[in-house]
């Protein structure tokens, strides 16, 4: 009998990684149909990572209604795990780039205070471990929203509040946090984050994302010396000089401000969600790994999931295949990281709205066709 484990990410814009996982499933018990499997949907940090968790987790979804970037109300989603220990969430969902639209999108005053609340909430539910991933952020403020919303008070020179955002952190002459949420100290934060950046520089959060975010060349020099004058502030204030430490530029700076005010501890996406299925472990009776994404390229050997997922089965010596959207430019890398073969699903020349629309039925027949040539 074959035991199959698969361990995919989600599709982009197309299937999240658990409708990959089913439908991989359903594919190969076509031809094998006494197979068992153990789904484990995957994410690296980015889009879905939370889903991903919450589903291995056997978590249960919250909607809270935030503060989005840009000051507009929007519903913010997180997971808590089966023992209600562990909250899991995506910034995005509160502070996330989706938000923004040409009407309100300015990186300036953009703010990370929907996060916060987010994080609050998590709280009240007496939570010890928060896991939260920081891809996708619209905001560049350092994280200085989330801290006020968790009570920390950010003031200029007259002792004043200043205004929300990044831009705004040029007239910050103080942060108090006498009244920072006390409830911060008795949980451990893991935060999922696949950039190195620092918080400064030519390399930081201002110049690498800025643009991304809608940034001009002249927000950007203004964005970096504020974020400067900010973290200056902040070593006052805490004691932690956190401005060079890898992922402190993640999320317009927010890497800096869990680093530095919730004691987070920042490590690459897919190891996280590697070690909090206990992917290793599960792994170790699989005859046939399967894992993807939307795109396998050369790039995909830069923390993916395919490849995390890959290496930590070749630690026991299982075969992978890996299975995506598209193969674009330098694939082959992976087969130096623990892949042994890649397949697109697509069945041929198609338009990418075709591809997006009948994705579950072009995984189910790629399954299919693996499992033709797969002898056990």
């Amino acid at each position: 009998m074959v035991h199959l484990v698969i361990a995919p990410d989600s599709f982009k814009e197309s299937m999240t990684a658990e409708t990959v996982a089913h439908a991989l499933a359903r594919g190969f018990r076509n031809i094998h149909p006494n197979l068992t499997t153990d789904l484990i949907p995957m994410g690296d940090g980015g889009e879905g990572t939370m889903e991903a968790l919450t589903a291995s987790l056997e978590g249960t979804t919250i909607n809270v209604e935030v503060e989005g970037p840009n000051k507009q109300t929007v519903t913010a989603t997180y997971a808590l795990s089966k023992d209600g220990e562990t909250a899991i969430m995506d910034m995005a969902s509160a502070s996330g780039i989706h938000y923004n639209t040409k009407e309100n999108r300015n990186v300036l005053e953009a703010s990370t205070y929907g996060t916060g609340e987010l994080i609050r909430h998590a709280l009240d539910q007496d939570i010890k471990k928060l896991i939260i991933g920081i891809g996708g952020s619209a905001t560049n403020d350092g994280g200085a929203g989330m801290i006020e919303a968790l009570g920390a008070t950010l003031l200029d020179q007259n002792d004043a509040p200043i205004n929300r955002g990044g831009a705004a952190l040029q007239q910050l002459v103080h942060i108090d946090t006498e009244g920072l949420d006390s409830r911060l100290q008795n949980v451990d934060v893991v935060v999922a984050c696949d950039v190195k950046n620092p918080l400064l520089g030519p390399e930081g959060a201002s110049a690498i994302y800025g643009p991304q975010k809608g940034a001009t060349d002249e927000d950007v020099e203004q964005l970096d010396a504020a974020l400067a004058n900010y973290h200056n502030c902040t070593v006052l204030a805490t004691g932690n000089d956190v401005k060079n430490i890898q992922g402190a530029g993640a999320a317009g700076g927010l890497g800096a401000g869990l680093l530095a005010y919730l004691d987070a501890k920042l490590v690459p996406g897919i190891e996280l969600v590697l070690e909090e299925t206990n992917f290793k472990e599960r792994v170790k009776d699989a005859d046939l790994v399967l894992t993807g994404e939307g795109k396998i390229d050369g790039q995909s050997i830069y923390g993916k999931t395919p490849v995390g997922v890959a290496l930590a089965a070749k630690e026991v010596d299982k075969p992978v295949i890996a299975v995506c959207g598209a193969l674009g430019e330098g694939y082959k890398a992976v087969y130096e990281h623990g892949i042994d073969a890649v397949f697109s699903i697509v069945p041929g020349a198609i338009d990418l709205e075709d591809a997006l629309a009948n994705g579950e039925q072009y995984l189910e027949e790629a399954a299919e066709n693996i499992a033709r040539v797969w002898k056990k």
